[in-house]
């Protein structure tokens, strides 16, 4: 097997570059390990990183501008270290409340929210569906993402960035107003209990009809089940939309849109968020994009550091 390929790429790497990556990633998994405890997830990130950083210079490109991703990645691992429930209040009753009196659909004379009214009224179809929408969540920005990466190694930073800086601002929210989404409700009522185990709700219809477990397994890994308010789920659309119709992506667009409002949908259809979630996951998209553009954009120190950054992931050695 002809391993030059492999060769020529560690010749064009510093030793610094070497001993940096290599204790990160120690550093990486040791705080990790002892902060949260050891997880496969972790050694797969490593390996693949290191794996990526190393092969080629096209792939070392790739995985630098990705690591924007990674970091969203480990702030969301890293919340378990310290709950929401530590810092303020959680909200139950108050927000299940205000959803059935703004949104609330009358059923035999009952009012539910429209949670409890899909629960009611669900089928096959729309089970399946918001099982996919559910699905791409983080599929359809990172393919977008690698599409940026492919045409315009700039806006692939400003679209990998407005993603990172809605998060932060979401998960920041997550602190100031802990809320629980409307599965627990159904579960426990209006009783509190801290270690609540993540669930996959109205989404274990898609699992039980296709005879798999994925959404099971995704939920069990929930980093914190008191983080409905707002759904990051919901900006995520909101941001690639945004970017598509800058871009003039043309009938791209029209599948982001679809998708958008599916997600949306899906989010309340599966009893995972209310349309008060919704909205304000939108609103934080929107609010996100807004400071990105007006306050950042303008920043020539921001702006020297989109390019220095555009440079590290366009190396041609």
């Amino acid at each position: 097997m002809n391993y030059n390929f492999l060769n020529n790429s560690f010749k064009t790497i510093s030793l610094k570059n070497i001993i940096a990556v290599s204790l990160g990633s120690a550093l990486y998994l040791i705080i990790s390990i002892g902060l949260i405890g050891f997880k496969t997830d972790q050694i797969i990130l490593v390996l693949v990183f290191n794996f990526l950083y190393y092969i080629t210079v096209y792939t070392r490109n790739f995985i630098l501008g990705f690591l924007i991703f990674i970091v969203f990645w480990i702030i969301f691992d890293y919340m378990k270290i310290f709950p929401n429930y530590r810092v303020n209040d959680i909200h139950i009753s108050d927000l299940y409340l205000r959803e059935k009196s703004i949104f609330g659909i009358s059923e035999n004379g009952i009012i539910l929210t429209p949670n409890e009214y899909f629960e009611l009224h669900s089928n096959n179809a729309l089970d399946i569906a918001s099982g996919i929408f559910y699905l791409n969540w983080v599929p359809v920005p990172l393919i977008l993402a690698f599409y940026f990466f492919r045409k315009n190694r700039i806006e692939f930073l400003n679209f990998s960035l407005v993603f990172l800086f809605v998060n932060i601002i979401g998960f920041f929210l997550y602190y100031l107003y802990p809320a629980a989404p409307p599965w627990y409700v159904k579960q426990n009522g209006f009783d509190l209990y801290f270690n609540t185990p993540g669930n996959e709700a109205g989404l274990a219809r898609f699992d039980e009809y296709f005879g798999i477990n994925v959404f099971h397994s995704l939920y069990s890994k929930s980093s914190n089940v008191f983080a409905a308010m707002p759904s990051l789920h919901s900006a995520y659309p909101v941001v690639a939309l945004y970017f598509g119709i800058r871009n003039r992506l043309g009938v791209i667009n029209l599948i982001l849109a679809i998708f958008m409002f599916g997600v949306w949908f899906s989010a309340v259809y599966s009893g995972h968020h209310y349309i008060q979630d919704v909205i304000a996951g939108a609103s934080c998209a929107a609010f996100g994009l807004f400071i990105y553009e007006k306050l950042f954009l303008k920043s020539n120190t921001f702006r020297n550091f989109l390019f220095s950054y555009k440079k590290l992931i366009t190396q041609k050695h």
